[in-house]
């Protein structure tokens, strides 16, 4: 057995950029493992850790070697390897020479297909000492990276100058150079703290050592379950609850290496201000977790979130005078929130309909116009959604005249964030209807995906409709998402359009929907190519959000078959075919449909529309047909209804007639007539199963 070691590697830099710094940390140790796996290195798992000075990893018992490898290369066949008198020839010769001996040291392969001259050598497995300095050199090179830089004199690129590194496997250094430093077991410790040398003696001492030595926490997960923990308490002692953002959690996690809370108050006079503004305050300029009067409600509509004139937030030092750093903190805050409060006075000093006319000002995009067309194509398209949904539209098209209006914002001006937010109180200063004003907030959801969607009638109007005009609009000029790359969030978009249909039950049809949406631009562009397109794209995006859903691809391509273009509707016949598909009867309906498909494929015969009863010689065919008759009937007004599930349990009741039927009667008869009338059963049985899906196409 080949000994195995735990290896280590660690990489000290200047200060990372934070916001990349797990996506780094985690990719770096994905292909340090990855490559192990390629060389063939046994191994465990693999753990990262990363510091604003550092990332690393950790890889648990890789073997100290490879294994001997057997290398075989085929040569010549016999029949050209050897003339008619058995001496070599020149193509023997040749490989032979090629694989560096004479004829006598090659081999010969004989399988049922022919016989050739094979070389067969055994290649001694190198050590791991010797693999990994190429091993570490790939990965760094395949981190992603955007942009990197030099540093010095040298030609060394990376993301941030690069100061020491570290390479054990078990207790021995990797003689190699990580770039352009010399690896050795020397780690550094916090900054201020402990800005010496840390001896680390094998990778097993590495957490540990910084942790007590170094005052360096290098578990990034670790220290992030830390700094919640620690706000969570911070906020309990103040009597409210910490708000806290995952994406500013990581930030301030990437920030420090020896993480200390520190809280503070500011005055009181600035809880005037909206909610948001403030949150905006703390969490974008000033890294702070804000403080809540209570649990925090995450309905838009109702805005019940309240602050604490509290603070909380994450100092990278334990001082000696903390109340100093929170001083520090309250007296730079106070300016931040003072410049807020001015623009708020400012922004409600005019009207939000008043800064309409300035829209014509500001392009939406170069190929598209401006955000005053932009609007003047939502409101067009809010109309005729509320007119397809049976509501009044003079709500929704109040919404879209005033929706893009706080774009021009001081406030949006300064926090681009609060787009729609701002819409909604600046709306509320004005005495625009309550609806209305939560409706701009509304327009902008989904903000990410699984996020809450709009709760009002006007809000769910809005919000697809700008999502429509939007992909309507850039699959126009040619840019649908390619790749990973989707600059416009059309993915994003496209699903949350689905979402708002399908999860509110509105009965909107999606090709009418992108029709009018085209419409509305006018003849900028061929818009039936365009809606073509962009149907078969959101049909897409809801297949991955069934498939996320647990719902197999084989139920969704039968409903999508039947092409149904109402998302709501298209909902409800996915989760009546997923329940079909576990009953029973499911196998055999399934399979007899595929059947009949094929027999009915292999037909060239044109087929009556009615069945000839007087035709109906067999007892089997008599009572399918009766049974197709019986059937048609009672689930006409189901299917009227939706009740597509209830119409799946009544065609399972089929079962035993259309089992009796292929049993017992020969489809394709001798007799012409009869024959015709028996497909015109098959046909008939056919599209009564398509009504909700075409089940031919289940995997059963």
């Amino acid at each position: 057995m080949p000994e195995a070691r735990d290896l280590l590697i660690e990489v000290g830099t200047e200060e990372l950029p934070p916001r990349s710094l797990p996506g780094l940390a985690a990719a770096f140790a994905e292909h340090i493992a990855a490559g192990i796996d390629r060389a063939g290195l046994g191994r465990q798992e693999q753990q990262w850790l990363a510091t604003p000075r550092r990332f690393a990893v950790i890889v648990r018992e890789v073997v100290s070697g490879q294994p001997d490898q057997t290398i075989e290369r085929r040569g010549p066949a016999l029949a050209a390897a050897y003339d008619g008198q058995g001496k070599p020839t020149a193509a023997a010769l040749g490989f032979a020479r090629s694989c560096g001996v004479d004829i006598p040291s090659l081999e010969r392969l004989e399988t049922e297909k022919g016989a050739w001259l094979i070389y067969r050598s055994k290649q001694p497995g190198r050590a791991t000492v010797e693999l990994l300095p190429a091993l570490i050199e790939s990965a760094l090179a395949s981190l992603p990276v955007g942009k990197r830089m030099r540093w010095g004199s040298g030609n060394t690129e990376f993301v941030r100058p690069v100061h020491w590194s570290v390479v054990l496997y078990g207790r021995e250094i990797v003689p190699c150079e990580v770039l352009g430093v010399k690896a050795g077991r020397h780690s550094l410790g916090h900054r201020f703290h402990h800005p010496g040398p840390i001896e680390i003696p094998e990778p097993a001492d590495y957490v540990k050592r910084l942790r007590e030595q170094g005052f360096v926490i290098s578990d990034f997960n670790e220290r992030r379950s830390l700094i919640r923990e620690m706000a969570e308490s911070s906020a309990r002692q103040m009597g409210g609850h910490a708000h806290i953002d995952p994406e500013l959690l990581d930030e301030i996690t990437a920030l420090v290496e020896w993480p200390v809370v520190v809280t503070g108050t500011f005055d009181e006079k600035f809880l005037d201000l909206p909610a948001e503004v403030l949150m905006a305050t703390m969490q974008m300029h000033q890294k702070y977790f804000p403080v809540t009067s209570m649990e925090e409600i995450h309905s838009p509509s109702t805005n019940q979130t309240r602050l604490l004139a509290s603070f909380i937030t994450i100092a990278n030092i334990e001082s000696t005078r903390p109340e100093a750093i929170r001083q520090g903190n309250e007296r730079v805050i106070r300016p931040r929130l003072t410049d807020a409060a001015f623009f708020w006075r400012r922004d409600c000093a005019r009207s939000l309909e008043s800064y309409r006319a300035a829209l014509a000002q500001v392009v939406y995009q170069q190929s598209l116009g401006t955000l005053a067309e932009k609007t003047e194509r939502l409101v067009r398209l809010t109309g005729f959604l509320a007119r397809e949904l049976g509501q009044n539209e003079k709500l929704p098209v109040r919404a879209a005249v005033l929706c893009k209006c706080d774009l021009l914002t001081d406030m949006v001006g300064e926090f681009p964030e609060l787009q729609g937010i701002m819409g909604y109180h600046y709306a509320l200063q004005g005495g625009e209807p309550r609806e209305v004003a939560v409706a701009l907030q509304e327009q902008y959801m989904p903000r990410q995906a699984g996020g809450i969607l709009p709760q009002t009638p006007t809000g769910r109007i809005l919000a697809i409709a700008d999502k429509l005009d939007t992909l309507v609009g850039i699959f126009a000029i040619g840019q649908s998402p390619s790749g990973d790359r989707d600059p416009f969030g059309l993915r994003r978009a496209a699903l949350g359009c689905l979402r708002i249909m399908i999860e509110c039950e509105l009965d909107l049809d999606l090709r009418d929907c992108l029709q009018a949406a085209a419409g509305y631009y006018g003849d900028a562009f061929s818009y039936r190519v365009v809606v073509d397109e962009l149907y078969t794209f959101m049909m897409e995006r809801l297949r991955h959000y069934y498939l996320d859903d647990g719902i197999t691809a084989d139920v969704f391509d039968a409903v999508l078959s039947n092409q149904p273009s109402i998302p709501h509707d298209f909902h409800l016949r996915i989760h009546a075919i997923a329940g079909f598909r576990s009953i029973p009867e499911a196998v055999s309906l399934t399979t007899a449909n595929k059947r009949i498909r094929n027999i009915l494929r292999q037909s060239t015969a044109e087929l009556p529309i009615a069945i000839d009863a007087g035709l109906l010689t067999e007892l089997a065919e008599r009572d399918l047909a009766g049974k197709l008759e019986e059937t048609s009937t009672t689930i006409e007004p189901m299917l009227l209804a939706r009740d597509y599930s209830g119409a799946l349990r009544i065609l399972a009741g089929m079962r035993d007639c259309v089992d009796a039927f292929f049993d017992r009667v020969l489809v394709m008869s001798d007799n012409p007539a009869v024959r015709r009338n028996r497909l015109v059963i098959l046909n008939k049985l056919s599209d009564l199963f398509q009504t909700v899906a075409d089940i031919s196409r289940l995997q059963c």
